[in-house]
């Protein structure tokens, strides 16, 4: 345990953010970082895996480190505030009990699924404390033994949390991604080795690539190119973590030129493939 008060705030990063002029973000996700996302106000479509939600006040998100996730602003200039957590699932091994899971609702679910809870007003106003603690925590003036309240407010919000998912069960989500996409992250997904260029994709949606891509960049935020090139560096990473060479790597996602591949995996991870598998090895 003093290991996680020694480096708390990079266990359990929260931010509370308020800003009238959001910045875009592209798509990303978060290596050995589980996300805990709560909405406040803004108008923000926010794209997870195959799934779009509108967002409204007290939308709780949640997300694992392999999905891939983005908002989606819908103005330039809007009031934008949310409480975002990262934090890192192994703290959590010495604070499960035997009857309850704390990562129950991150784990026990499918891909890319069950992300949103949406919250009656009680439930809101309830995270609201636990968020205004935790916070009142982290302030410079904060009292000796805050930082163990801090981890308390953080236990007891993923207690919070769990109970929530396990009372509302699965329910539907109202779609807002058209079918054709939907086909189409899941061809993306399943031949990431394959040619992924637009003349390729049109054929298989049965669409305008002009039009695919309006229709791409209105629901998502970003581009076809974007997306795919993410994924392919996703999947980089779980190759060289699994144990591929780097060679072979560089075929699997799908990346045919080998020179481009150690630029862009570099540029996108910080580190060039080979010494990214030995740091991972050594994790």
């Amino acid at each position: 345990m003093q290991d996680l008060y020694q480096n708390l705030h990079h266990m359990i990063n929260f931010r509370h953010t308020l800003t009238n002029e959001p910045r875009p973000m592209d798509f990303h996700q978060h290596q050995d970082q589980y996300e805990i996302y709560f909405f406040l106000t803004g108008d923000v479509h926010y794209f997870i895996e195959k799934q779009v939600y509108h967002l409204q006040y007290g939308d709780l998100l949640i997300m694992h480190s392999n999905e891939l996730h983005r908002p989606n602003f819908q103005s330039k200039k809007q009031r934008y505030e949310n409480c975002v957590i990262h934090f890192n699932p192994a703290l959590l091994e010495n604070l499960n009990s035997s009857q309850f899971d704390l990562l129950h609702c991150f784990n026990n679910r499918k891909f890319g699924e069950q992300n949103r809870m949406r919250l009656n007003p009680q439930q809101i106003d309830d995270i609201m404390k636990i968020y205004e603690r935790m916070e009142l925590y982290t302030r410079p003036q904060a009292l000796p033994g805050s930082d163990i309240l801090f981890v308390a407010a953080f236990t007891e919000l993923l207690v919070f949390i769990n109970r929530i998912f396990l009372n509302q069960g699965k329910q539907e989500e109202q779609v807002m991604i058209p079918d054709k996409l939907s086909s189409l992250f899941t061809y993306i997904d399943e031949n990431l080795d394959q040619d992924l260029s637009l003349e390729v994709l049109e054929h298989v949606v049965f669409m305008n690539r002009s039009y695919l891509c309006r229709l791409f960049k209105k629901h998502t935020g970003s581009t076809i190119h974007e997306h795919i090139l993410f994924k392919r560096i996703n999947k980089a990473k779980q190759l060289l973590r699994e144990g591929s060479t780097v060679t072979d790597t560089c075929q699997l996602a799908g990346f045919n030129d080998y020179s481009n591949f150690i630029r862009t995996f570099k540029k996108a991870v910080g580190l060039p493939p080979r010494q990214y598998q030995a740091q991972q090895r050594r994790v």
